[in-house]
């Protein structure tokens, strides 16, 4: 039996994660900002299901959610790094009252919820699942924001690996593609300054369009995030979904193809040798 801790459980990866890890007998602490909606699902599972309120942009809110989870349940086995949303609109749009909120949440959120629990999951060599995005692989006009915290997250989570290798942990980065969740219809929000030159690259239309037609299946892909977690040798980058490997075959073309398109002037920048 595992014991783990799951943030943004209110709906999508994070629900279906919690309930998915109960149904097959283990122990779970499902937390969101208001706990009120994960009462009815911690109930089904006696006692086996902890639902707790956590905020990862307060500092306070994670720490008495952990030592709740620690005290109720023992040390932590996985911990995994849902909470999350989007913001769509160009560059330009965007203001710092609508990106920097999304950097709280979406990056130093997870790296203060990590932090916390860094010392429990060392102790038994844990699991840190960190969900990113196919959008934390490439980017894409109408996205910046939203693939610039992504990103952030691949490069925390790759460091993160290679520092916790020596105590027997993993770090799993989950890059899904598009998939029938709620988080196109609660999760996105758009930029409030819209300007006329944008209109076909700011991707206010992608929401209306797609929300509700992925075809991705979300419970297939908790699936794969069991048997991943399960693994004994579990990938570092776990992309899911056809949309998400296409979008990294693409992103290795294209890099292959600027490494060598300019490799003979640009690895000419050391110093002269003697």
């Amino acid at each position: 039996m595992k014991t783990w801790l799951i943030t943004g459980c209110s709906s999508g990866f994070g629900q279906r994660l919690a309930l998915a890890a109960a149904e097959r007998g283990d122990r779970v602490i499902a937390t969101a900002r208001n706990v009120e909606t994960l009462r009815e699902m911690a109930a089904r599972f006696d006692g086996r299901m902890l639902a707790l309120p956590l905020d990862v942009t307060d500092a306070t809110s994670i720490d008495a959610a952990v030592a709740k989870a620690i005290a109720t349940f023992g040390d932590i086995d996985i911990l995994v790094n849902n909470a999350g949303y989007g913001l769509f609109g160009a560059i330009e749009e965007g203001t710092a009252e609508e990106y920097r909120p999304l950097f709280d949440v979406n990056v130093f959120g997870l790296i203060e919820t990590t932090r916390a629990l860094l010392p429990t999951l060392r102790r038994n060599g844990g699991t840190i699942v960190n969900m990113s995005s196919g959008a934390g692989i490439a980017g894409s006009g109408g996205g910046g924001y939203y693939n610039a915290s992504k990103f952030a997250v691949e490069g925390l989570s790759e460091a993160l690996a290679g520092e916790l290798r020596p105590f027997g942990m993993r770090v799993i980065l989950v890059e899904p593609g598009p998939f029938r969740t709620e988080f196109l219809g609660r999760s996105i929000t758009m930029a409030s300054n819209e300007i006329p030159e944008y209109v076909t690259t700011s991707r206010r239309q992608y929401r209306e369009s797609n929300d509700g037609k992925q075809a991705g299946d979300p419970d297939k892909a908790v699936a794969v995030i069991l048997q991943a977690v399960d693994a004994d040798e579990p990938p570092l980058h776990l992309p899911l979904g056809p949309v998400a490997h296409d979008i990294v075959e693409r992103k290795l073309a294209a890099f292959r193809r600027d490494i060598d398109a300019w490799r003979d002037v640009s690895i000419k920048t050391d110093f002269e040798r003697p």
